[in-house]
């Protein structure tokens, strides 16, 4: 799971062209929206084509995107539960 986190972060970092950001910054637990890294509804888009390009997962409803994308370690979660690829 540590590795699946971590490749997570340096996707997020490269969909979101998060300049300057490591993976190191980017807190497992922390919000991704708000107050955490602070990722607004067109970051959510970037991140539900990612889902689907690199893990083969589909969201058949973007509003599902608002919970699976709470922080991190709940994105990894799912991934783990749900990837196709």
């Amino acid at each position: 799971m540590e590795e699946l986190i971590n490749n997570l972060k340096i996707q997020i970092i490269e969909a979101l062209n998060l300049e300057g950001m490591t993976p190191d910054e980017i807190e497992n637990d922390a919000p991704l929206f708000g107050e955490g890294l602070g990722l607004d509804s067109i970051d959510a888009l970037e991140l539900i084509v990612l889902l689907e390009k690199q893990y083969g997962i589909k969201l058949a409803n973007p509003a599902e995107g608002k919970a699976i994308f709470k922080s991190v370690n709940v994105m990894a979660a799912y991934i783990a539960e749900n990837r196709k690829k």
